[in-house]
């Protein structure tokens, strides 16, 4: 399936003693960039859950975010120094005793004191790091089908797109061949007319050597081929799916291209119009595979 960067996905898993719930949030990103947000006990593995990453997704700005709540003490990662708190704590009370004032604790300002925390040492067992991993797979899944919901939407609209970007094709297709007649007797009559003045002829010879070059310069037929293979091609990209992103975006430039030199070729009102809004509509196309993985 086709897929956007930008997604969300969160799984909650409640186990005997402990839960766990996962948050992943994407945006777009040229390559894919890992943020972790983990509980101390787990940083360790960081590389390991990073390889169940990596079977979802490939390109993107990416924020994984686990919140683990477990009953048993050894499993949150971290100790407290009860002992250095508990004699903070006497020195103040001291404190406030010598100098005639009742003193009470207030214990949530030791949350904040980071030196009273310190790593438990623990180890998580390898049940635990596989039902992490299994809770991070699901968390995935819910991600990719974000991701792929916005994809679909993406497409359409590129689809759309695309068929109008067809008619203006067609309708280049059309004018070119009277673009060419209108030139060509445009170019015949002011040489005629220069050459009466002279008191001369047009050689047919010479003219047609003349609209020879011109015709060459005219002719954007094959520019117009390529520019429906590439049309073509965003299409079987689109309906394709997979890491499609960065084959978009370069069929997306050949497309820019190709009309680029049509509008260059063809000095018409009617056809620079077109292309003007031929443009318009591929950077809006481009617009939306910058979303695409």
């Amino acid at each position: 399936m086709l897929r956007s960067m930008t997604g969300f996905g969160r799984c909650f898993i409640e186990d005997a003693g402990w839960t766990q719930t996962w948050e992943v949030r994407s945006v777009n990103g040229r390559h894919l960039d890992v943020k972790w947000r983990l509980p101390m006990l787990l940083r360790g593995l960081e590389a390991r859950f990073e390889k169940v990453l990596r079977r979802f997704g490939t390109r993107g700005r990416v924020d994984v975010t686990l919140s683990l709540q477990a009953l048993g003490e050894g499993m949150q990662g971290v100790r407290f120094d009860a002992g250095q708190a508990g004699a903070m704590l006497d020195a103040l009370s001291d404190l406030a005793a010598s100098r005639g004032d009742t003193y009470a604790p207030d214990y949530n300002r030791l949350l904040g004191l980071t030196f009273l925390w310190e790593d438990a040492g623990a180890e998580p067992d390898e049940e635990m790091v596989a039902a992490l991993e299994a809770g991070l797979a699901a968390a995935l899944e819910d991600w990719n089908e974000s991701r792929e919901a916005e994809a679909r939407a993406l497409s359409r609209d590129m689809v759309s797109r695309l068929i109008r970007m067809d008619e203006w094709v067609s309708r280049i297709e059309e004018r070119a061949p009277d673009i060419k007649e209108e030139r060509f007797t445009l170019l015949r009559d002011r040489l005629s007319e220069a050459l009466e003045g002279m008191g001369s002829s047009l050689e047919e010879g010479r003219f047609l050597q003349e609209m020879t070059l011109l015709a060459d310069k005219l002719d954007v037929s094959e520019e117009l081929t390529r520019l429906r293979a590439h049309l073509d091609r965003l299409r079987e990209l689109l309906d394709g799916g997979g890491d499609a992103g960065k084959r978009l975006d370069f069929t997306l430039q050949e497309c820019f291209r190709e009309i680029n030199t049509c509008g260059n070729k063809i000095q018409d009102a009617q056809i620079s119009r077109l292309v003007v809004d031929f443009k318009n509509e591929l950077e809006k196309c481009r617009e939306q595979v910058q979303n695409i993985e």
